[in-house]
């Protein structure tokens, strides 16, 4: 039992290395040869686990091999656009100028009650509103609305507003977060004057957020 413990903690740490080191992409929506990657992982990881008599060095070199597989894959695709294509796909139109295309939804074996999943998966209910939609290489669906049904923005009313990023939390239950400061152009000094002026100490901070104006918004933890 203690074996088969062992044996599975040295996988599971492999196959979180693994999955870090084909990249943040991989934890989201999965290519096609994203998916077969990871499918073949899971399967190969659980034999040296099930059997004891699998030597552990038979699923760490093909899952290994795998992975460093699929990285030489994904750089030399950065650098070939048919050999992208052709591992990946290419994006498909479903609708065009505010008209479905029939033809390319049976081509794709998308039926309508996927279309329309898709779309109310947006907050889109009535397909007449779309103008383009596509089918994206991971299978997810991107609409593009009509301009009468795209919502107001300030530039259409000709009102013009700062733009910056959205705030950075600083202050985590208690702890400060790393590199905060610097994406918000503070420091250490500014924090503690902010902290002084609320009464507050940091360890008496649930969350603390910055954006790049200086406003922050403080909640301090509940007893």
């Amino acid at each position: 039992m203690l074996i088969v413990f062992i044996r599975a903690v040295m996988l599971y740490i492999v196959i979180i290395f693994c999955v870090r080191l084909m990249g943040k992409r991989q934890l989201g929506e999965l290519q096609p040869s994203e998916l077969v990657v990871t499918i073949m992982l899971s399967n190969i990881a659980t034999l040296p686990i099930e059997d004891v008599n699998i030597p552990l060095a038979m699923g760490l070199i093909p899952i290994l091999t795998i992975v460093c597989l699929d990285v030489f894959f994904s750089y030399v695709t950065m650098r070939s656009g048919s050999l992208r294509r052709l591992l990946c796909g290419s994006p498909k139109v479903l609708i065009s100028d505010g008209k479905l295309d029939q033809n390319a939804m049976r081509r794709l074996r998308f039926t309508v009650d996927d279309l329309f999943e898709a779309l109310r998966a947006q907050q889109i209910f009535d397909i007449s509103e779309v103008q383009l939609a596509m089918v994206e290489t991971t299978g997810q669906v991107s609409v593009y609305l009509k301009k009468e049904f795209q919502p107001l923005t300030l530039g259409d009313i000709g009102m013009k507003q700062s733009g910056g990023d959205p705030p950075v939390v600083m202050i985590e239950d208690g702890v400060p977060v790393k590199g905060a400061l610097r994406r918000v152009g503070r420091d250490g000094k500014w924090l503690k004057s902010v902290l002084r002026r609320e009464g507050v100490t940091a360890e008496n901070v649930f969350i603390m957020t910055c954006d790049g104006s200086g406003k922050t918004t403080i909640l301090k933890k509940e007893n």
